[in-house]
Order: structure tokens, then C-alpha cells, then sequence
């Protein structure tokens, strides 16, 4: 197994603080001093998990260890992870006498079975039958609801928000399941968090709304060369939509991404959002504003290490798509 030393850091990246000899938290501020090397190494780990390499992946858990308090809830859960996928390896050494003993049993059809039961096609395959059905039982839902155009238009612009997450997760070298739709109610992005920072969960909950807007700024580009008032419909839907999924609270991704933000910084984006309800005129605002509130005076949890840049983020998305649904008419989508 690999083992990493770790390279003499004088200062805090974040704070500044000079450090002691060897130290692996600043003082000062409770910072992981080799955060960005972890960050590196749990990169990695899990690109070797999502191809099935549990000895590589426990490798690379392994060598950040030496990053981290020897007692640190981070070290803890790595040993466990490294447990589990020494199992997992182990587990999977172990398989050709079983896959043999039911070649036996099924005879003739046995090598297609242990085939099949290797094969990631099939499961690729699976996944993505459950991504198409799913998709074309939520495009029947706003189909039945508001016309054939603007059903298939209002999907295609919730299916490109979900592949904001997903993309985003992919060129992160994280593993993710493609966009499954609950007809009537949503959708969302299966993929593994554990382990992964909470700034870097933050962006990804925020890459969707981001794509959204995209997606609204191409309808409002064809309204505008077109007039037809349908594409007007769609991106102020779509805008609406984005801003509503930025409320932080519960599982929507505004709830997601404030885990990420110090007190401070909720105060910041209440007030913000606070300014754009009185300038824009837009009630929704008020709503995320609610959310904040309740994030400032009620919720426990605050970040060890909050990310300015993720409360940057969060503003200029919001900001965007007010703009968005203040510039769109208010119009139907039968209109």
C-alpha cells in the first residue's frame, strides 16, 4: 500500500493562521490542513469504485489517513470504508467457484447465466430503461395537463436541470445513476455523498437550477425571435420552477446547498433575497427569504468550514432567475 507524507505547510489556506510543525487542523480556525490533497484522494477513490476496483478504491481511502486526526470522525469512517471494500474485494475473489457450481445447475444456458451476471451492459442498460420509462410516463402526466407542446417543453426543461446535477457529479469522477422521474411529483440524481465535501455537494445541488436558467435563457431567446407566446410560457415556468427548487429547506436543493453556509452567510442571502422581493416585485422571493429565516434562527446544524464561494454561487442564480421571471410575460401555456 501506498503511504503519503505529509508536505510541510507553514500557513492555513484559509484562515492564515501559522501552523505547528506537522499539524493536521489549524488552531485557529478547525481546518483541515491537507483538505485539498483529501479531496484529491476521495476523487480517486471513488472513480476506482465505480469501476469496481474495491482494492485500488481501499488503497486510496488508506493513504489519507496520514492527512487526518487519528481520532477524527473523517479517519473513523475511513477505516470502516476500507473494511468494507477489503470485503468487497474479498467477496468478489471468492465468486468463480459459485458462478461455476450454477453454470452446472443450468446446464446448457449456464456460461450466458455467469455471463449476463458479469456483464455491466445489462445493468447499464437497466438503468437507463428506467430513466426512459420514467421520463416518458412524466412527459404523458404534463401532457394530459397543459397540451402536448408545452407537456414535452416543461419536461425537457426539468430533464436538463436534472442533468445539470448529474453532469456535474460525472466530471467530479463521482459515480451517479442517471435522472429517474416521479410523474406528478419530480425527480432526482441517485449518487454517493458519503465522504464528499460539503462545498462540493453545495455546487452540485446548485448546478441544476443553473442549467435551468440556461435552459430558460434559450426559450426566452426563441420567444424573442419568434413571438410565439409558448416559449415566453416556458421559460417563465422554468424560471419559476429553478427558483421554487432553491428554497432551503428539506430535500430540494436549496436545502442541500445551505448546508455548506455559516450563519453569517444565510443572513446574507436572507437579505438578499429580501432586496430582489422589493426590486423585481416577485412574491417567490419571499418564500426563499422564509427559508432563510428558518435557516438563521432555527436550524442546528452549521458548517466547520462554510464556503463563501458557494453563498457567491447561490446568489447569482437567484439573481438570474428573478431577471428571468421578471423580464418573461405572465402568460399561459395554452396562450
Amino acid at each position: 500500500m501506498s503511504i503519503i507524507t505529509p508536505e510541510l505547510i507553514r500557513n492555513c489556506k484559509r484562515c492564515s493562521h501559522e501552523l505547528a510543525p506537522g499539524a493536521l487542523v489549524c488552531d485557529q480556525c478547525h481546518a483541515l490542513v491537507h483538505s485539498a490533497k483529501l479531496d484529491e484522494l476521495a476523487a480517486a477513490a471513488k472513480r476506482f469504485e465505480a469501476m469496481g476496483d474495491a482494492r485500488q478504491a481501499r488503497e486510496h481511502w488508506l493513504m489519507g489517513l496520514p492527512l487526518l486526526p487519528p481520532n477524527s470522525r473523517q479517519a473513523n469512517w475511513i477505516q470502516d470504508h476500507a473494511r468494507s471494500l477489503d470485503a468487497d474485494a474479498n467477496r468478489i475473489q471468492s465468486a468463480p467457484p459459485s458462478e461455476n457450481k450454477w453454470a452446472r445447475k443450468l446446464g446448457p444456458v449456464g456460461p450466458i447465466a455467469v455471463l449476463l451476471a458479469k456483464s455491466k451492459v445489462l445493468l447499464t442498460a437497466i438503468f437507463k430503461l428506467k430513466f426512459l420509462l420514467s421520463f416518458v410516463a412524466f412527459i404523458g402526466i404534463y401532457w394530459a395537463a397543459f397540451g402536448m407542446v408545452f407537456g414535452i417543453g416543461f419536461a425537457v426543461l426539468i430533464l436538463i436541470h436534472e442533468m445539470g446535477h448529474f453532469i456535474d457529479i460525472k466530471r467530479r469522477g463521482l459515480p451517479a445513476e442517471m435522472p429517474v422521474f416521479l410523474p406528478g411529483l419530480g425527480a432526482y440524481v441517485r449518487w454517493q455523498a458519503m465522504g464528499v465535501p460539503l462545498e462540493t455537494r453545495a455546487a452540485i445541488s446548485l448546478a441544476g437550477p443553473l442549467a435551468g436558467f440556461f435552459a430558460t435563457v434559450a426559450c426566452a431567446a426563441l420567444w424573442w425571435q419568434t413571438g410565439n407566446p409558448l416559449w415566453a410560457a416556458l421559460a417563465r415556468a422554468g424560471a419559476v420552477l429553478n427558483l421554487l427548487n432553491l428554497i432551503p429547506v428539506w430535500v430540494l436543493d436549496g436545502g442541500q446547498a445551505v448546508l455548506a453556509l455559516s450563519k453569517t452567510e444565510r443572513i446574507v442571502l436572507l437579505t438578499a433575497c429580501l432586496a430582489l422581493w422589493l426590486v423585481l416585485g416577485e412574491n417567490m422571493f419571499f418564500l426563499v427569504a422564509l427559508g432563510f429565516g428558518y435557516q438563521v434562527f432555527f436550524a442546528g446544524h452549521l458548517p466547520a468550514r462554510p464556503s463563501r464561494a458557494t453563498a457567491v454561487y447561490f446568489a447569482l442564480v437567484l439573481a438570474a432567475l428573478g431577471v428571468m421571471i421578471r423580464l418573461m410575460p405572465s402568460v399561459g401555456p395554452g396562450n
